[in-house]
């Protein structure tokens, strides 16, 4: 299902308006007081977050965020001015909530988000993609590269998302495809607190094998935490060699509160 499909009527953007890769001082400046130096993302032990991802189809990257950057990415969703299109999922019967599409450029966070993240989950994309014998050219290693590729399709919308729930809302299983190019895997960023700012609405996943029942988990996130998970499949090995698994995501109920979720889709929309 191509949930997050933009409006047909919404003109693409220019290519000129598509950004290339930070450069290391931007990305010291949107990094700064989180972590470790002007690379948080040093702190995570790489090969066993993708160890996880490929054998269950998703990883946990705890306290990506901290608690001022939560707060000030979900504020952000009251500023028109940082936003491509507005979406009521109840309208599209997608759920209950709304989402919110960046425009580019992104904000210097999520820009150097986008840009690292995509450089430490290239190579294990790569590997999806030689356990299925893809006649797909491989992945580049730079998302900028990525980028231009998908420009050249036609996908030249930006795809990073705010989501925002409140009571009684939730998230149908869906896969955020947005075009024929779609890079496999993707990151979520919970900014709110469970418990204290929400209650419910929990990150639900699923597993379908061939001839097989789905599997379902739920993922115990708190604020600050993202998770990689499968954007639509990813290779397991069998008997006969690597099959196809699908995957799909959703959220479950909102009981109380207020929930806001960043998503980081890091392929473009047509």
């Amino acid at each position: 299902m191509l949930k997050r499909a933009p409006n047909a009527a919404q003109a693409a953007l220019p290519l000129d308006d598509a950004p290339g890769d930070p450069p290391a001082s931007a990305i010291a400046t949107a990094f700064a007081g989180a972590g470790d130096g002007d690379d948080t993302l040093q702190r995570y032990d790489w090969p066993a977050v993708s160890q996880q991802v490929d054998s269950q189809g998703w990883g946990l990257l705890p306290r990506l965020l901290d608690a001022a950057q939560c707060q000030q990415m979900a504020a952000m969703y009251d500023e028109a001015a940082h936003f491509r299109s507005r979406i009521l999922m109840q309208r599209h019967a997608f759920g209950r909530g709304e989402y919110q599409y960046f425009a580019y450029p992104l904000p210097p966070l999520l820009q150097a988000l986008r840009t690292r993240l995509y450089a430490r989950l290239q190579p294990l994309t790569e590997q999806w993609r030689q356990q299925l014998t893809s006649a797909a050219p491989p992945w580049p290693a730079q998302h900028a590269a990525l980028l231009a590729r998908c420009h050249a399709a036609g996908q030249q919308r930006p795809t990073p998302l705010l989501l925002r729930y409140g009571a009684q809302d939730y998230n149908c299983l869906h896969q955020d495809l947005y075009g024929e190019l779609v890079f496999p895997l993707q990151v979520i960023v919970l900014l709110s607190q469970p418990g204290e700012d929400f209650d419910g609405g929990e990150l639900v996943l699923t597993e379908q094998r061939p001839r097989m029942q789905s599997r379902v988990q739920v993922l115990p996130l708190q604020r600050g935490d993202a998770a990689i998970i499968a954007v639509r499949e990813r290779p397991v090995q069998g008997t006969r060699g690597s099959y196809r698994v699908q995957h799909r995501h959703g959220v479950s109920t909102v009981l109380r509160g207020q929930r806001h979720t960043l998503g980081i889709v890091f392929h473009d929309a047509e």
